[in-house]
């Protein structure tokens, strides 16, 4: 379903194509003027607990089992409470629809949900960051298309999810480039909707992850289609929780006991690239090593930053981005953080890893 921006976008309308049934029933007609007050329970200021309470247990998203994966294979110490389930979960959207639905704790984004989850009037936190400095991401064009630099996405098509780190970059790549909204026609779609809409012609560039691209340019490539790199950086990925979980002591705690384990497997990843390569892109992701080894050899160095500051300086620039372009309302994003778990992700990794 195009959008275009000449003819005016209803960016209510706009949001609520992205959204499913469970943002739905949570009531979208208030979502705008529910943003600078969410109503929702104040956040906790409590100091987190030494020790996870027996019996804690946590829902924690997985998408395509990497992060389960990670902890398995970097032997990490057993976790002191239970993951009750694994949840096979990426796409922002999904996350906040299964925050919503209490069927998820802990989820691993980038920097753009938190702010769309905000915007929507739902109450989340993030407890830890990891920046990223090198791009994890390309424009992919359609098979046959002539389409070779950002300046050549004027008129065109271009796939967008507003609430996804996907469609940050496209929008920072616009904004160096120097063209408007109005210069293009931003299709609204999900990431996991993507390749669909490349192979079928419905958009003209889509912004794919480096994990992706490979497989894309095997099937495509041949027939014309192409990536375009620039150096744009979705500087964040980030833990976040639903406010209500981390204002409950038990897991609180379970979150901060978790977030070292996550630094840690990221680590571990980073530092074993021909086993990771083998274990979850050959064996998990179908990847022939070749692939694999493409994908590790642009992967990001993880960085822990003892303070969040850059974190917070980079998501309030996204969150204003957005506000330019009318997509959410302008607030201060410091809301978003919970600096109670500000540090213990750094404190966890050796000091090349948290600057």
């Amino acid at each position: 379903m195009p959008v275009s921006r000449t003819s005016g976008v209803d960016r209510r309308l706009f949001l609520t194509s992205l959204l499913g049934a469970a943002a739905g029933v949570a009531g979208l007609s208030g979502c705008a003027e529910s943003s600078a007050a969410t109503g929702g329970e104040g956040a906790s200021t409590a100091p987190l607990a030494a020790k996870v309470p027996a019996g804690t247990s946590l829902k924690i998203a997985s998408f395509q089992g990497q992060q389960e994966l990670q902890l398995k294979l970097a032997n990490l110490p057993e976790l002191p409470f239970k993951v009750s389930n694994w949840l096979n979960i990426g796409a922002g959207p999904d996350v906040i629809n299964a925050f919503r639905a209490k069927s998820l704790d802990l989820a691993n984004n980038a920097g753009i949900p938190p702010i769309q989850a905000h915007y929507q009037g739902f109450d989340a936190k993030i407890v830890a960051i990891n920046i990223t400095r090198r791009p994890n991401y390309v424009f992919a064009t359609k098979p046959g298309s002539d389409i070779r630099t950002v300046d050549d996405f004027r008129g065109k098509k271009l796939a967008f999810s507003q609430g996804q780190a996907q469609g940050v970059v496209l929008l920072r790549a616009l904004k160096k480039a120097g063209l408007k909204y109005d210069d293009v026609r931003l299709v609204p779609l999900t990431s996991n909707q993507f390749l669909t809409a490349l192979q079928s012609g419905q958009v003209d560039i889509a912004p794919l992850g480096n994990t992706q691209s490979p497989a894309y340019l095997k099937q495509y490539g041949s027939k014309g289609a192409r990536v375009i790199t620039t150096d744009v950086v979705d500087l964040l990925s980030l833990l976040w929780a639903p406010t209500s979980v981390l204002n409950d002591g038990a897991k609180a705690a379970a979150v901060a006991a978790f977030v070292p384990q996550w630094a840690q497997g990221l680590v571990w990843s980073y530092e074993n690239p021909d086993v990771w390569n083998e274990e979850f892109f050959v064996k998990t992701q179908n990847l022939s090593l070749d692939q694999a080894k493409s994908i590790t050899a642009l992967a990001n160095k993880p960085l822990f930053p003892p303070s969040w500051d850059e974190a917070i300086k980079w998501e309030q620039e996204t969150a204003d981005l957005l506000a330019e372009g009318g997509f959410v309302k302008k607030f201060d994003v410091a809301s978003l953080f919970d600096h109670r778990f500000e540090g213990i992700a750094a404190k966890s990794v050796a000091a090349e890893y948290r600057s």
